[in-house]
């Protein structure tokens, strides 16, 4: 077990090694808390930007469930007639320059999680380790956007912000203990700001915070060359696979809730669990698998052409916020908004 492994297993299980990490967490405190007090009082100035900017981030590290939220954020919105573009840092990827995203964009050179944003929803993206220098790289790159949306980026405290929409697992808040000696990137407000949503990822509310629920489902399967160019995933296809036996690999933060959601769908699989934002640049199965289940997001890192006979089938994953929250959403933007949506 590595010791980031040990660590992790420490927030759940307790023992020595949290109890020897808190004094890192004390001053990870101090720091941070010195960092918000900063922008609070004023000696520090967030950054001006000419859109308003909702950041969709979570209190809590490994996924929460940020990127699936962000493609339910621009579907909602772009129905409404807006225009909207999105930010993120690109983790993973070779470089920390800013790069707006166009056709020839990979994997290895924006990240996994902007490519999939991109591809899957058709907004314009850009990525920066600065979360301003993307969004103003991306304005200029796309004129006319009402809105841009930072995938992350609730921690980077110089990008403005008229609405911060916080996105929790069933993991909740955890132990309650800030880094390293538990999960917390910061601590959780007592009452919610006026300036936040909270949205569920989960089945029903793991904090005290109050907020919505969302419902995350499997919408079908495609084959990896049908997904490239572009054509909508089955669920016609995905039934068809019952019955035959199937590996399943996620390159996830918890890809433990992916294999879930295939054995609820019927599917008999064997899994094959992979670090986060893994990049395939060799195939992690044997060549002669025959079938192969994957996310989207794994699957932005993998040409058909490079997979020899296995077939790969890509499995959507949507995410659906409950009724409430949208027009909560709307009203909470409507005072940023130069173009009011319908």
């Amino acid at each position: 077990m590595s010791l980031a492994q040990r660590i992790e297993r420490s927030w759940q299980v307790g023992g020595p090694l949290q109890l020897a990490l808190r004094p890192l967490s004390w001053l990870y405190a101090a720091l941070s808390g010195l960092q918000r007090w900063l922008y609070a009082a004023g000696l520090r100035k967030r950054q001006v930007l000419p859109v308003p900017v909702i950041v969709v981030g979570n209190l809590i590290v490994g996924g929460a469930g940020k990127t699936p939220t962000v493609l339910a954020l621009l579907q909602l919105l772009q129905q409404r007639g807006l225009r909207v573009g999105v930010i993120s840092r690109g983790y993973g990827r070779r470089s920390d320059a800013v790069q707006v995203l166009d056709a020839k964009s990979t994997a290895a050179q924006v990240g996994d999680e902007p490519l999939l944003i991109h591809k899957r929803s058709g907004a314009p993206v850009a990525v920066g380790r600065s979360r301003v220098a993307a969004a103003r790289a991306l304005l200029a790159a796309h004129r006319g956007l009402h809105l841009i949306i930072s995938d992350d980026g609730l921690q980077h405290l110089p990008l403005p912000r008229a609405l911060n929409l916080l996105v929790f697992d069933a993991r909740g808040l955890g132990n309650g203990r800030l880094l390293p000696a538990g999960p917390l990137r910061q601590p959780a407000p007592a009452l919610l700001p006026a300036d936040t949503l909270v949205l569920y990822n989960a089945e029903r509310p793991s904090t005290h915070l109050a907020g919505y629920l969302g419902r995350r489902r499997l919408t079908g399967a495609a084959s990896l060359t049908d997904w490239w160019q572009g054509r909508p995933a089955s669920t016609e296809l995905l039934g068809a696979l019952r019955g035959r036996p199937l590996l399943a690999a996620a390159g996830m933060a918890q890809p433990q809730r992916f294999f879930d959601m295939l054995v609820d769908a019927g599917l008999s699989i064997t899994r094959l669990p992979l670090p986060d934002h893994h990049d395939f640049a060799t195939l992690p199965w044997p060549a002669d698998t025959a079938d192969v289940m994957l996310t989207e997001k794994d699957a932005v890192k993998i040409r058909p052409e490079a997979v020899g006979a296995t077939r790969i089938w890509v499995v959507a994953l949507d995410f659906q916020p409950e009724p409430a929250f949208e027009p909560a959403l709307l009203q909470a933007l409507q005072p940023h908004l130069k173009h009011r949506p319908g």
